[in-house]
């Protein structure tokens, strides 16, 4: 298989990788392609590992830097969206795995499918913001949807025991974040770096935030809206702060189909690649004795509003859920920036989401002005 990594130096992307050589010598995965943001490093000692014919960057300056660095390697280095839209859709790969973060994923998958090729979807942002195009472009070119993200790819390897027609639940787990069980007057004064300690995932800076806020989870509602062809209302969060029940189907008989593991992406990732096969993982096995048990309980969404403002947008549809993404992707920004408070975030989504008329039916070019208008403007 000839793969292109949208996102390589990320955390997802790093993973990916990383799963690549462990299953060196039993899958053959040839590396054709590599997109990072701005750690010329870490790219250039991916390329250097992996051999890509093609590398991106979003900048032409940075460009520049790569192909210095790597000028004896032989790999062309692309810049700027349509550098990225070419190493997605150009570069003779059987798979795209776009794991791209936000909002900036989307043109470049989409490319990638209009190609043809294979999407492993690590990106919820794209489904998010534009998930009846998204969908239609993947039944119209025929291409394979393979979701990554663990609770999604949990879903999907669940309904392997029943019909999508004889769901009655998606019950889409989530661990809480760093402040499960606290109110808003607790949360008043925590501080970015209380934010990122996120209990038992390891992940980038921007969905860490997301996870601690909820909104993580009311973005991956959408993603299993668009995945699974359900309702939002049809999709059920629980807490399991152990995160070892990564999600589970209730069917119409009530009975609950669930897969666990460890948490760790390097499972959904190798699922994907290997599939429809399992192979043997690295990974470690659950110790159900040592672990003891598991827990459950509802999110408090009066607490964490963003999750709140996620189902809404999901269900008002049209322009809403790329405005509310939008508006988060930017906000997250400021407090990682330590510009604004951790409560703000929400209050900044529900600002904005109040100054925008909905439409329905986007065309993809509205919804990607209406994300650089929110952009350029910011929040309110």
């Amino acid at each position: 298989m000839k793969l292109v990594i949208l996102g390589s130096t990320g955390s997802v992307g790093t993973q990916a990788l990383s799963v690549i050589e462990e299953l060196k010598g039993t899958v053959d995965i040839e590396v054709v392609g590599l997109s990072g943001n701005k750690n010329l490093k870490l790219l250039e000692e991916q390329i250097r590992k992996f051999s890509p014919a093609y590398a991106a960057v979003p900048e032409e300056s940075l460009a520049n830097q790569l192909r210095t660095s790597v000028q004896d390697t032989g790999c062309k280095v692309l810049s700027g969206e349509e550098g990225l839209c070419y190493l997605a859709a150009e570069t003779g790969a059987d798979m795209a795995f776009s794991s791209i973060v936000g909002f900036a994923g989307l043109v470049p998958t989409m490319k990638a499918i209009e190609a043809g090729i294979d999407i492993a979807l690590a990106n919820k942002e794209t489904l998010v913001t534009a998930g009846s195009i998204f969908t239609d472009a993947i039944k119209k070119h025929k291409v394979r949807l393979l979701p990554v993200d663990s609770e999604h790819c949990a879903i999907f390897q669940c309904l392997n025991s029943g019909k999508k027609s004889e769901i009655y639940k998606l019950l889409l787990t989530a661990s809480g974040g760093p402040f499960f069980g606290k109110k808003r007057e607790e949360l008043i004064h925590v501080t970015k770096e209380q934010a990122l300690k996120h209990p038992n995932w390891s992940m980038g800076a921007k969905i860490t935030v997301d996870s601690a806020t909820l909104m993580n989870k009311g973005l991956e509602i959408m993603e299993a809206r668009w995945l699974f062809g359900v309702d939002i209302d049809d999709i059920e969060v629980v807490v399991q702060r152990e995160s070892i029940i990564h999600s589970m189907v209730e069917f119409r008989d009530h009975s609950i189909i669930a897969q666990l593991s460890r948490p760790s992406m390097k499972q959904p990732i190798q699922y994907v690649f290997t599939y429809p096969e399992r192979l043997s993982s690295l990974e470690e096995r659950v110790d159900f004795p040592a672990l003891g048990k598991l827990t459950f309980s509802q999110p408090d969404e009066e607490t964490f509003r963003c999750l709140a403002l996620a189902k809404e947008a999901g269900r008002q549809g049209g322009i809403m859920p790329t405005v509310l993404n939008a508006a988060n992707e930017v906000a997250v920004g400021e407090f990682l920036k330590d510009k604004i408070k951790f409560l703000e975030i929400a209050e900044r989504v529900e600002a904005t989401m109040a100054a925008w008329e909905n439409k329905q039916n986007p065309s993809l070019q509205e919804l990607i002005a209406i994300d650089r208008e929110i952009r350029s403007k910011g929040v309110i």
